[in-house]
């Protein structure tokens, strides 16, 4: 005869035993799928590494620079100008320029119907427009342009920024992953320091003052915004490093368009989601951080984290707009 308990007792050891197999099997899948992905992007990124390094930045970008360097007869301030300043600058105004089309004339229609916040600058208000177009110059002019001046000199004592071989392009992306994460901890801590109330209201205030940005307001801020928020997280990395100028107007290009995609008010296929940053627009104490990662760490995406943005807060891969593939549900008062 059965002992009492013991129907029970070898269930429970059936269903102890049944998880135990599931759990075994969840992180053997797990396992194999992050060992084969990893795998998989090393060989990804070493494939792209001798195809970046062998046949376009061995051949022909180590040749043009070399052109360039001797057409310039080695004037190291013209070119770093060149590189640091004019280079983004260019794809600045180039994206935005793009961007701007669509929000004054709301055309084309394809890219009008991905705006994140339905009914806000549809069109812009060209007034509000025009102030901020006059700041950014400004900002440019007077403020990022002379801060490359001791930047010039801080690279000169590296004695690397212009020599004639260029970096790898493993290297490259090395000095990339440094840059991003030196830029997220300073731009992170100083945005939050800049909600600070006493700073809000004199300093910061003015960037906010777009609740639904556009791309060119990505540098519309406070002169003193500008350099401790905007301009020294880009800056220092390099200055770390020593890099290349090369290197460095392909970051400085590159942190001028992400920013840009970070405020444009579109989500729009193939490029980053800006629903991150347009989220800490309309919320104002979420999502201080340009990666998220230290938001997560310090809490301040909960409310992000929440919402129908962080659904839709992914790489577009198709032509249907998010805004209509996730919809945010219906006002209590519809």
């Amino acid at each position: 005869p059965k002992m009492p308990g013991q129907d029970t007792a070898a269930r429970a050891y059936s269903c102890c035993f049944s998880q135990g197999k599931k759990l075994s099997h969840a992180l053997r899948i797990s396992a194999y799928v992050f060992s084969t992905g990893l795998l998989m992007f090393t060989a990804l990124v070493n494939s792209v590494s001798w195809f970046m390094q062998n046949i376009t930045l061995g051949n022909f970008w180590q040749t043009a620079w070399l052109e360039f360097y001797d057409h310039m007869e080695g004037d190291e301030w013209t070119i770093f100008l060149i590189g640091a300043a004019l280079v983004p600058a260019l794809a600045f105004w180039g994206f935005n320029g793009i961007l701007l089309v669509a929000d004054i004339t709301g055309k084309p229609t394809f890219i009008t119907r991905y705006r994140i916040q339905l009914g806000k600058n549809d069109p812009v208000d060209t007034k509000k427009l025009w102030k901020a177009i006059y700041t950014v110059l400004g900002n440019q002019f007077f403020i990022s342009f002379p801060m490359l001046v001791p930047m010039f000199y801080i690279m000169k004592w590296w004695d690397n920024t212009f020599s004639k071989e260029l970096p790898t392009f493993q290297w490259f992306l090395v000095e990339l992953s440094i840059f991003t994460v030196v830029e997220e901890i300073l731009f992170y801590y100083s945005h939050r320091l800049v909600h600070h109330p006493v700073l809000y209201k004199h300093i910061h205030k003015k960037h906010h003052e777009w609740t639904a940005p556009i791309g060119v307001v990505s540098i519309y801020a406070h002169p003193i915004e500008h350099i401790i928020s905007n301009t020294l997280p880009v800056m220092t990395g390099p200055m770390i490093m020593g890099s290349h100028i090369v290197s460095i107007s392909a970051w400085f290009s590159i942190a001028l368009v992400t920013t840009s995609i970070s405020h444009c008010g579109y989500h729009l296929p193939l490029l980053p989601s800006p629903e991150f940053h347009d989220f800490h627009h309309l919320k104002f104490n979420q999502c201080y951080g340009v990666l998220g990662v230290l938001d997560f760490l310090h809490g301040t995406d909960k409310m992000f984290r929440q919402s129908k943005a962080f659904e839709r807060h992914k790489v577009l891969l198709g032509l249907t707009p998010l805004s209509e593939s996730i919809p945010d549900p219906p006002k209590k008062d519809e």
